[in-house]
């Protein structure tokens, strides 16, 4: 009996280590990251940052960056997907041209996660981003606060892009009261083509040579840099409000000097940690809870997450920015 109840264990041990040895090994997750290009102090943030946190959720990213070309950013898309990586991260150079990665993705059963920007017209399985209409309304409450009369000038983001619509919403949300009222007027407000120093600083001019102006309100804080450099040849830096978006580490020190007003400060590390998480996730079959909005894309209703900006200004950017923390 002792002898048949000891080969019977050492045949349930057996069974068991045969069991736990058969379990299939969870493969390395690869992620393509596609970016649009380098030209704004935050992209390498963003790639930095998602890099590490897929490294630490025990994946890998190949990233690719198309200098602002969407048809080389087609041809990284499909490069990617011949590569069979599990999940593509698009932030995409043209909203509209996108889709077609999109389309390319889908047709290999590849998951598709829209950075930042939100492609339009295409079956996006999840965005990750900013609440824009959130980064509007601070930037003209916080101008609106400070003026509170005077002329108004919006230099608007890409006109290509819809966050720099979503933005404007925001803005004007806040402002139209004031403007009904007659307390503010928007004397000029235009979109320029690119999120560029160069394009912020031709509509600053052109602006400046037409209107009195009390207060920029700008895209980000290229295009409000853009506006200072016209500001100071005019001696009016310090004198005209000035609110960007970015709180990049040059618009830091122009709000310490006093060029410019106010930032909307995005945490890079959290929008990036997120789609990255969020990437992993769908490598490995998760459920995406924490996709708690949808946002209109013209396809459909977008799973999206969406992270809240903070306002910052002289008084509280010690407080609201940690700027001794380095990127690891």
């Amino acid at each position: 009996m002792k002898t048949r109840l000891f080969f019977t264990m050492v045949l349930l041990l057996g069974g068991l280590i045969l069991i736990h040895n058969c379990k299939p090994t969870q493969k390395e997750p690869v992620i393509g990251l596609l970016m649009d290009q380098y030209n704004v102090e935050r992209w390498a943030q963003d790639t930095t940052f998602f890099i590490a946190k897929v490294k630490s959720l025990g994946g890998k990213v190949i990233c690719l960056s198309a200098n602002g070309s969407p048809e080389r950013q087609i041809e990284q898309a499909k490069g990617l997907i011949d590569k069979k990586v599990d999940i593509l991260v698009v932030l995409p150079v043209d909203l509209r041209k996108a889709s077609e990665i999109v389309k390319l993705a889908k047709d290999a059963s590849i998951g598709v996660i829209s950075y930042d920007r939100l492609i339009e017209d295409a079956d996006v399985n999840y965005y990750v981003s900013f609440d824009n209409v959130k980064v509007g309304q601070l930037q003209a409450d916080y101008i609106k606060n400070r003026l509170q009369t005077g002329n108004v000038a919006i230099i608007g983001g890409a006109s290509t892009d819809k966050n720099s619509f979503l933005l404007q919403f925001g803005q004007m949300g806040i402002l139209q009261p004031y403007i009904e009222r007659g307390d503010i007027k928007v004397v000029y407000n235009k979109m320029v083509d690119t999120w560029s120093f160069d394009a912020g600083y031709e509509a600053a001019k052109e602006c400046l040579r037409n209107y009195k102006v009390d207060a920029f309100i700008a895209g980000n804080d290229l295009l409000a840099r853009g506006a200072i450099k016209a500001l100071l040849e005019r001696g009016l830096a310090g004198k005209v409000l000035v609110a960007g978006q970015d709180a990049d580490t040059q618009a830091r020190e122009y709000i310490i000097q006093g060029y410019q007003t106010m930032s909307v400060y995005k945490s890079i590390e959290d929008i990036a940690s997120n789609a990255a998480r969020m990437a992993v996730d769908m490598a490995n079959g998760n459920n995406i809870f924490y996709a708690t909005y949808t946002v209109n894309n013209g396809f459909k209703m977008v799973p999206s997450l969406l992270i809240d900006p903070i306002s910052v200004n002289k008084g509280n950017i010690g407080m609201e920015i940690d700027t001794r923390k380095k990127i690891k």
